[in-house]
């Protein structure tokens, strides 16, 4: 083994050890229903404590790379090559049909938002009057890369960045940007008004089937789309979790042809896993991921604000074809959300509601 853990990183030891495992595996170093060493023997051989790999090797289950088989050790799920996946034995914890009303209360404190808009009232005066840039507020734009890259591990330019006024707008921008002769393929069920709007545009689309994995392969394969637009941590309505193997489907699916992948992170902050979602943005290899969220289901759904990160190589034609569209988000809204995560607030709210689901979880 070569795993080696870098105490000179801010990284903790389970976490670097998590992803050379990872890695090994999706090179299929460990292939297939392959056996992984023992966490004993790993603990030995990197220097590190039994604990932290077993915390390694949690993080593994959860994505659905490696399962844990009684008296057995740990064996290898996630499949790569042929295009169909593999399910994990027993059942699949990822299906839930979401139900709002049994959700864990995950409102936003109003008292901390209240303050904050007095805060950006006060420090911010008669610039809040100011027009907004056309791709939203530069200050905004910064806080969310950098908001991005230590909770996610999404690298992004500022100007990769582009500010909305919630999800349905940035679909249309979508549809601008790569074409209304394209065939778009959606997810079936799905947030019904994904389908709407893109009918709405004039765009053709394929509705492929869920399973418990995420997008039945052979639907996926036998599809005529050049885009997929996906929710991948948490599907609406269903709450279907896309498995490792199959994230790493879709992105070798993208990475034929002239292909795209609309990543829509519904919810994923407030996933109950130790770590952040692993998103296709930041695993795929070909430039070829917009990723896109909101701050419906974190702050509220009345703020009406959206986000999307595009590929780099798609940077100038939206500039080119798409920049003289003005933000549709007040740039006083813009600097209250800035300063929320500045702050420390959103992500101190994120963690709560983390941590209430977790403990929902393991008192049910």
């Amino acid at each position: 083994m070569k795993y080696v853990i870098e105490k000179s990183q801010n990284t903790p030891a389970y976490l670097q050890l998590y992803k050379q495992v990872r890695d090994d595996i999706v090179k299929e170093i460990y292939p297939y229903n392959s056996k992984l060493p023992s966490k004993r023997t790993i603990a030995e051989e990197v220097g590190v404590s039994t604990v932290t790999v077993e915390h390694s090797y949690g993080l593994l289950i959860e994505e659905g790379y490696i399962e844990s088989r009684e008296r057995s050790g740990y064996f290898v799920i996630f499949r790569t090559g042929d295009g169909f996946v593999a399910s994990s034995k027993g059942e699949n914890k990822h299906i839930f049909p979401i139900n709002h009303h049994t959700e864990t209360q995950a409102e936003f404190p109003f008292s901390v938002l209240a303050k904050t808009m007095r805060t950006v009232i006060s420090n911010m005066g008669e610039s809040l009057l100011d027009v907004s840039p056309n791709q939203g507020c530069v200050e905004l734009r910064h806080t969310l890369q950098n908001y991005l890259a230590r909770s996610k591990g999404i690298v992004a330019d500022t100007d990769q960045i582009v500010i909305g006024s919630g999800s349905e707008y940035l679909y249309n921008l979508i549809v601008g940007l790569l074409g209304r002769e394209k065939i778009y393929a959606i997810e079936n069920p799905s947030y019904k008004k994904i389908k709407q709007v893109y009918l709405a545009s004039n765009v053709k689309i394929e509705e492929l089937p869920l399973d418990n994995e995420g997008i039945d392969s052979k639907a996926l394969h036998s599809c005529h789309a050049d885009i997929l637009h996906i929710s991948p941590y948490r599907s609406y309505p269903t709450g279907v979790t896309a498995s490792a193997s199959k994230r790493h489907e879709y992105l070798r699916w993208a990475g034929q042809k002239e292909r795209f992948i609309v990543e829509d992170d519904f919810e994923s902050e407030f996933s109950v896993s130790q770590k952040a979602e692993e998103t296709l943005f930041s695993n795929t290899d070909f430039d070829n991921v917009i990723y896109m969220n909101t701050f419906s289901k974190t702050i509220s759904p009345s703020f009406r604000v959206g986000y999307m990160i595009l590929p780099k190589r798609l940077v100038k034609k939206y500039r080119e074809e798409l920049g003289f569209y003005s933000c549709t988000v007040p740039t006083y809204i813009q600097f209250v959300l800035a300063e929320l995560i500045s702050n420390g607030d959103f992500e101190r709210h994120i963690n709560r509601v983390r941590r209430a689901k977790r403990r929902a979880l393991n008192n049910g």
